[in-house]
């Protein structure tokens, strides 16, 4: 997870660097999405068919291709894209074959305990990629940034491939347009109508939360130069605390869910963080202490329901097409996520551009309006979740 902030974490220097408009920088921000979307389903179907820990080692190797490659090579708008596609492609191959690994290994009421600490390490490694490049940047340059996130994904593939025990497969693998796109699967998954509500409600959650991390650091900037002596800390180091702070969120709402039902929990979380979300917006010019502690409110709201939708999604799928259901749900999710940084940009632009408050609140409105319309989806169909 090294370089999935990289660019986030330096979103403001590099959009003046190349000179991008901010639509321009969502889109550079959103093409992390646009490799994970376009691979995520060929990554996911082939754990059905080989070993998953050979699918995870290559994604890691992808991942490090990708990262190196923008530090050498991206001068501006389009090279960025194209690394940026390269190191979500990457990060497709290791982080839903990598929750196939473990959901293999463990089964029982246990299961969803595991998942929520799984997907919850995603915000660990949000955070430590923020760090690494708020460390980096400053100290050597930015490509450095990049350089120095290229060496962690292959350690980890080496660390799976070798701490992990293999599992055999029973089916052979076989190459084909159904492997990378099993329709047919995916339509039985769909038909499930507790599937396809989780599934759903990850795309929404998924283009909320990606939306506001590939602009957090932009807008703590922003905020920063309302203060008389900026923030107490850079604003990377308080993205990636941030961050942090939002782990236990998703652990602990798993937790919520388990006891008061998944359905209330996934919809009572969604509400309080698009509402949260505009008020972050707003709050550029307010004292730092209250700019902080709104951030920090925002991503646990974001994040609270995250463990629960994949837990639900892995609990409801038939176990003949787990790998398949697994896909496509990152499939859909990421593709908000894919959109929502993109859905940033525009709106900030549309609504005055990035050193106009009310801009801000645009911006998160529209990566909020899913979330802020889920109790209304839900109270039209009861029976989804």
């Amino acid at each position: 997870m090294a370089g999935f902030s990289t660019f986030a974490a330096l979103l403001p220097e590099l959009r003046d660097l190349w000179r991008l408009s901010n639509a321009e920088a969502g889109i550079v921000g959103g093409m992390f999405f646009g490799g994970y979307v376009a691979t995520v389903s060929f990554w996911t179907a082939l754990t059905d068919r080989m070993d998953a820990r050979r699918v995870y080692l290559a994604g890691g190797l992808l991942t490090a291709v990708g990262s190196a490659g923008f530090g050498f090579g991206a001068a501006g708008f389009y090279s960025a894209v194209l690394f940026q596609a390269l190191i979500g492609a990457g990060i497709a191959g290791t982080y839903m074959p990598g929750l196939r690994l473990l959901s293999d290994r463990i089964s029982g009421p246990g299961q969803s305990r595991y998942i929520a600490f799984y997907t919850s390490f995603f915000g660990i490694g949000t955070a430590l990629s923020l760090v690494m490049a708020g460390a980096l940047a400053p100290a050597f340059g930015w490509q450095w940034a990049f350089f120095g996130s290229a060496v962690c994904p292959v350690l980890a593939g080496l660390l799976v491939w070798f701490l992990v025990e293999g599992k055999p497969v029973a089916a052979k693998t076989v190459f084909s347009l159904k492997l990378l796109f099993p329709v047919d699967a995916w339509r039985k998954v769909l038909a499930d109508r507790a599937s396809a509500g989780y599934t759903f409600g990850y795309f929404a959650h998924c283009l909320e939360l990606f939306g506001s991390r590939a602009w957090m650091v932009a807008f703590l900037v922003f905020s920063a130069g309302y203060q008389s002596d900026g923030f107490p800390w850079p604003a990377a180091a308080i993205a990636a605390a941030v961050n942090l702070l939002a782990v236990p969120a998703s652990i602990l709402g798993n937790e919520v869910a388990l006891r008061i039902g998944r359905r209330r929990w996934i919809l009572l979380a969604m509400a309080g963080s698009g509402l949260t979300g505009m008020l972050v917006g707003l709050s550029a010019p307010w004292h730092w202490a209250i700019v902080l502690a709104l951030v920090a409110l925002y991503s646990i709201l974001v994040m609270a329901e995250s463990a629960t939708l994949t837990a639900g999604l892995v609990g409801a799928a038939p176990p003949e097409l787990r790998g398949a259901a697994m896909g496509l749900y990152s499939l859909i999710g990421f593709g908000g996520g894919m959109l929502g940084p993109v859905l940033f940009g525009t709106a900030l632009d549309a609504a005055g551009g990035a050193g106009a408050p009310v801009a801000w609140a645009a911006g998160y409105a529209a990566i909020g309006a899913g979330c802020l319309l889920a109790p209304l989806v839900g109270r039209m169909n009861r029976r989804t979740l």
